[in-house]
């Protein structure tokens, strides 16, 4: 699923409204199984999550986000230092449905 400025715009504000919290931290050792196994499942549980990533340049953090959007099929809504905020649509629960469609 791509989503179009408009609809990154929205997830993007959804995200401030609830005042995300960073749900997984990706440690200094990266990405290991179970760094992967929590994303899945705060994916799955929460669609929209934010991450903090560690430290070091930008385009290392960007391939890290870029890593973990392909991964785990998700896009990428918002990048800020060393936080990104992802986004994948669970089917079953659909949260963000409305701010998607319109």
């Amino acid at each position: 699923m791509t989503l179009d400025s408009r609809q990154i715009k929205q997830l993007r504000a959804s995200g401030h409204r609830q005042k995300l919290k960073p749900v997984v931290t990706v440690g200094q050792q990266g990405l290991g199984p179970g760094v992967h196994a929590e994303i899945e499942q705060a994916l799955a549980h929460h669609e929209l999550i934010k991450l903090r990533l560690p430290g070091g340049d930008r385009a290392a953090r960007r391939e890290l986000g870029d890593t973990i959007c392909t991964t785990h099929a998700a896009e990428l809504i918002e990048s800020i230092g060393g936080v990104i905020v992802i986004y994948r649509r669970n089917p079953e629960t659909d949260r963000y449905a409305a701010a998607l469609a319109g």
